[in-house]
């Protein structure tokens, strides 16, 4: 209901007010696509069905009270709903004519309820909320999402909005469904349309081109140029967005004539007709009509340029075939996974592997290279023409020796032996009936999406050319003598050839270049596809090694040859399993290389590679063979692995249970691989469990204890993401493997695995029973050491080890003693967020020590922490504000302190309009302890305290109110500011929170209730909303504190009611 209903949906003119929809044969459909989707919603999405909207969906409805039955409460003409949100507000409420909808579960009943005048219904309700998508998810969530690529993952969508509110998940399924939605609609629209075409897009195509050729220099030209505004040309011949499809038009002109103003055209099914100014796609206003219609371009310009109308006669403009050398722009298709990359990269890839080619491509002229919106791409538009253009422009170029991706022809002797071969039609984007045997529409977009929070590993490597044949080495020569052999060879002589070319150093990069500079990919992987097993390992062997080189794998993918490499994972020859496997590993170490083993059905061919029997104490040759076959293909994994999509590939595939069975292998080349997958893929949740629930935790533990530092760094890495749970973290605990990640910390010099060690040791510590583990073995000693002279990645898990450790009273004073709360207040200055974090975090828990925190003041740490409530990052704001409590609460003169920060205290009185919950809580339980001095008080009173305090309490954070209740407590005691709270509405909300069932809250609440009840009013307003009772229940609290503010604050209200009633009586 966005495009579709903004663009694609025809509407009345708006100069009289709302635009109204028309009635058409394309509106009727989409209100019955519309209808159905509203009447099936409650029942196929009950739980997205109950989310509240953000506003509420109002219009004139022609039911009545009457109409309505049970499950809502009828008073005369108004109605109610019985289903209330968390506030008691009723979700549908009708007071005739106007109803308001708040839940897609009371749109669905009362779109059934409205029977016979269902679309008469739903077409209301889409006149009077155009943009409805706004209304049901808040104008903020809404534009954020909108803002995504169509490929971006849930699970990245919901971390953008997760500081929208708590069911931010709940929002991004109903933006989904919507936007599905969407997409159907603007289908259903197009398909409608294109079968009703009466012009040919060919025809305006060749008038076009046909006035092009008169647009030139000299006496006779009839136009000055003539131009399209757009060079992409979508599969049905058109050029217009598909928004504008949907109306008939194909595309728009600008037209500059001899001796009038330029011309703004729009040739549609109907004709051609003059627009408001279209010059560029997205601008709305311009594609209104301005004039009559015409029946071609000719006779329009007739009727406007009186040079044309003189001229035209003059010229034979028989419609033509443009001649074949006028140069036509090819628009090259975007990868469905690049999306999200910046346009450049496709061609930069390009680059390296044809750079001759694409360089005489960009000499022809320096246009503008256009690609199609993600929206198109899925309903199906993208062209597939360009093609022959490509093909034009490659063989005009004369390359024919260059080292470009175009298709090659082998010699006679050769085309017995090759099945198939290589075209440019194969290439990522293209349609090939060889290569793409499934068009792009028919996949689904799991298939071509990637995680948007995956990046590209890889840098591009500038291409080096010897600046002279005499620079390069004889190998280079010799290897390109031998790939000419292989390419007229026979069978005998293409297997010897293969051999001869294995005795080179094909890790160097000299040899690799010369396979590529010669045409020798092509063959190698055209060899792939023969019936000769002996081909196909040496054409696999020679590209196991030479995909170690970037632009080499770029190209093999490019090529088509990961396709024929995934297809050989199904020999039931072992060592060209093997091989391919170990092929795939290199090569799929960027994201469409990833992207398209996934396509072509990898993942689960790879994983039936690791169904073996590993460790066995003696295993005969065929089972060693079975063995090294999982071993490679638990490497290919471990390279897939890096994409999100994948490890849920890898899951469904029944991965995990093999992964866990192979983790018992006492052989460490195979352990390698098949913990890199698992840490690689413990980021997932799903994993992590399954991981636990396997008993893989014991594995890891045990190979913690290895001589191989790779295999303990992939070891402590998997334990740092699992550790996450308790149960995990108890497992470690259990399986004695605190021991061993301590013991790794004497490792400093390898970075990584003290890293891994660091991180897993960090969240073991969350539990203090691993703690106490760890200071047997002087764990903290040794971390403290670390603070200094190291990387960020390692300073963050030592960091926040530190904190961790420093829970415990005694494991302050080994800090102090070690010298480690300078180093910490030096970390201080950093700008790593996730490092500031933690230091905020580590100083906050040592500050609770009078001696430390002597040292932080001491060391001017105080003021470096609160200057760390600029930081734009909410996390570090709010950690921030945690670690000033202790602070303020244990510094000697604390009132002088925070004085003597200049703008501090308005800084911290700002942070009150931030809008997220934590750094909220935080401010105010620093705002707390602050206000315990008057001075400060009175100053924050003059920067505008209480009314944003009171502008918080509507929340339902029971975090947030226990600090934002106490706060209000401590900032009664200045003046009127007991008054001014009451004015603000602060009483009423502080009421409710004693309905809650945290009992910090109740304690914190009570308080700030009996220092607002000195108020008379705030007496009074209490009394109203129910206070006693709850007072009254809480009086026979344990808490002596909270039985004394109940008490007191009753008795505050007895008091006012006993004078109240005093004043009666005696006057």
């Amino acid at each position: 209901m966005g495009l579709s209903l903004t663009r694609a949906a025809q509407w009345t003119p708006a100069s009289s007010g709302t635009g109204k929809l028309e009635s058409t044969p394309m509106n009727e459909s989409l209100l019955k696509e519309i209808l159905s989707f509203a009447e099936q919603f409650g029942s196929q999405h009950p739980q997205e069905a109950l989310h509240v909207f953000q506003e509420p969906l109002q219009w004139s409805t022609t039911l009545m009270a009457s109409d309505f039955k049970t499950d809502y409460d009828i008073s005369d003409s108004d109605v109610q709903s019985n289903e209330r949100d968390s506030e008691g507000l009723p979700l549908l409420q009708l007071s005739p004519p106007t109803v308001s909808v708040r839940s897609f579960s009371q749109l669905s009943k009362l779109v059934h309820l409205a029977e016979d005048k269902k679309v008469e219904e739903v077409q209301a309700c889409l006149e009077e909320n155009r943009y409805p998508v706004v209304k049901i998810l808040g104008s903020i969530v809404a534009s954020i999402l909108q803002g995504e690529d169509t490929d971006t993952d849930v699970l990245s969508l919901v971390d953008k909005v997760k500081d929208q509110g708590k069911d931010s998940e709940v929002k991004v399924k109903l933006f989904l469904f919507l936007r599905n939605l969407d997409n159907k609609l603007l289908s259903k629209c197009l398909e409608e349309i294109a079968g009703k075409i009466r012009l040919d897009p060919t025809a305006v195509k060749n008038e076009v081109d046909s006035l092009k050729q008169s647009s030139i220099e000299g006496e006779k030209r009839v136009l000055k140029s003539i131009q399209y505004t757009s060079d992409y040309i979508f599969s049905n011949g058109c050029r217009a967005p598909p928004w504008r499809q949907v109306h008939g038009e194909m595309c728009y002109l600008v037209i500059e004539p001899c001796d009038t103003e330029t011309l703004c055209v729009t040739c549609s099914t109907a004709g051609v007709f003059l627009n408001g100014g279209v010059k560029q796609e997205g601008e709305e206003s311009g594609y209104e009509r301005t004039s009559d219609v015409h029946r071609d371009l000719r006779t329009l310009l007739k009727s406007r340029s009186p040079h044309f109308a003189e001229n035209i006669n003059t010229q034979d403009f028989a419609v033509q075939e443009p001649p074949s050398t006028q140069k036509v722009q090819h628009v090259e298709p975007v990868d469905a996974e690049e999306r999200g990359q910046p346009q450049s990269s496709y061609e930069q890839r390009e680059k390296n592997v044809n750079e001759n080619a694409r360089q005489s491509l960009y000499k022809t002229g320096g246009e503008k290279k256009y690609e199609p919106c993600p929206r198109w791409r899925n309903l199906g538009l993208t062209s597939p023409c360009g093609e022959a253009e490509e093909k034009k422009r490659s063989k005009s170029s004369g390359e024919e020796k260059s080292d470009g991706i175009q298709k090659r022809k082998r010699g006679a002797g050769a085309k017995g032996k090759m099945k198939a071969e290589f075209s440019a039609s194969s290439l990522p984007g293209r349609p090939s009936s060889q290569k793409i045997k499934t068009s792009a529409g028919s996949m689904s977009l799991d298939a071509f999406s990637e995680s948007s929070s995956e990046s590209e590993e890889e840098e591009e490597q500038p291409e080096r050319r010897q600046e002279s044949n005499t620079d390069l080495p004889s190998e280079y020569w010799q290897i390109q003598k031998l790939v000419k052999y292989l390419k007229g060879g026979d069978q005998t002589a293409t297997v010897l050839t293969l051999c001869a070319m294995m005795d080179f150093n094909l890790m160097q990069e000299t040899c690799q270049l010369a396979i590529r500079d010669v045409g020798g990919l092509e063959v190698l992987i055209n060899l792939l596809d023969t019936d000769e097993v002996k081909c196909k390992i040496g054409s696999l062997k020679i590209l196991r090694k030479i995909s170690h080189n970037v632009q080499i794998r770029r190209a093999i993918v490019d090529m088509g040859g990961l396709q024929s490499i995934v297809r050989i994972l199904d020999s039931p020859v072992k060592d060209l399993k093997a091989l391919a496997a170990e092929t795939i590993s290199n090569v799929a170490r960027f994201r469409r290389a990833r992207r398209t083993v996934r396509q072509y059905g990898g993942i689960k061919k790879l994983v039936k590679l690791l169904d073996c029997v590993p460790n066995l104490a003696s295993l005969s040759a065929n089972q060693e063979k079975d063995v090294e076959v999982a071993r490679c293909g638990a490497l290919a994994l471990w390279s897939c692995s890096k994409s999100t999509k994948n490890k849920e590939a890898i899951r469904k595939a029944v991965g995990i249970p093999l992964l866990g069975r192979l983790l018992q292998s006492p052989h460490e080349n195979m352990l390698i691989p098949v913990v890199g997958t698992l840490q690689e893929c413990a980021s997932e949740e799903s994993y992590r469990i399954a991981i636990q629930t396997e008993g893989m935790i014991k594995d890891l533990v045990k190979n913690l204890s290895s001589d191989n530092d790779e295999l303990q760094m992939h070891c402590a890495s998997a334990i740092f993401k699992c550790a996450e749970g308790k149960q995990t973290r108890d497992l470690v605990r259990e399986y004695k493997g605190l021991q061993p990640l301590a013991s790794l910390l004497s490792k400093a010099s390898n970075k990584q695995l003290l890293a891994a060690a660091t991180g897993a040791i960090w969240k073991c510590s969350i539990s203090m029973e691993n703690v106490a583990k760890f200071q047997e073995y002087k764990a903290l000693e040794t971390l403290v050491g670390l603070l200094t002279n190291q990387p960020e990645e390692v300073l963050v898990n030592v960091v926040g080890a530190v904190g961790e450790f420093a829970r415990i009273p005694a494991n302050k004073a080994i800090i102090r003693k070690c010298g480690g709360i300078k180093s910490l207040v030096n970390l201080l200055t950093g700008t790593n967020q996730a490092l500031l974090v933690n230091v905020t975090n580590a100083v906050g828990a040592c500050a609770t020590d009078m001696d430390n925190m002597a040292i932080i003041d001491q060391l001017d740490g105080v003021r470096l922490v609160w200057s760390l409530l600029k930081n734009p990052s909410a996390e570090v704001q709010s950690s921030a504000a945690w670690a000033l409590c202790p602070c303020i609460n244990n510094a000697k003169d604390a009132g002088e302190m925070v004085r003597s920060l200049v703008g501090g205290l308005e800084l911290i009185v700002n942070l009150l309009k931030s809008t997220n919950n934590e750094v909220l809580a935080s401010i105010c339980a620093a705002i707390a302890k602050i206000a315990k001095d008057k001075e400060n008080l009175a100053v924050l009173t003059d920067h505008g305290v209480v009314p944003l305090l009171a502008k918080q309490t509507n929340t339902t954070d029971d975090r947030l109110r226990r600090h934002l209740a106490e706060a209000i407590g401590h900032c009664c005691m200045w003046g009127s500011n007991k008054a001014s709270f009451g004015d603000a509405g602060a009483v009423a909300p502080l009421v409710r929170y004693l309905k809650s069932k945290d009992k910090e809250v109740h304690q914190s609440t009570a308080m700030a209730l009996y220092q607002l009840s000195k108020d008379p009013n705030n007496c009074i307003t209490m009394h109203e909303k129910g206070v006693v009772k709850p007072l009254i229940h809480l009086m026979g609290s344990d808490e002596e504190m909270l039985q004394e503010a109940a008490a007191g604050c009753v008795r505050n209200i007895r008091l006012l009611a006993q004078a109240n009633r005093n004043a009666v009586l005696f006057n």
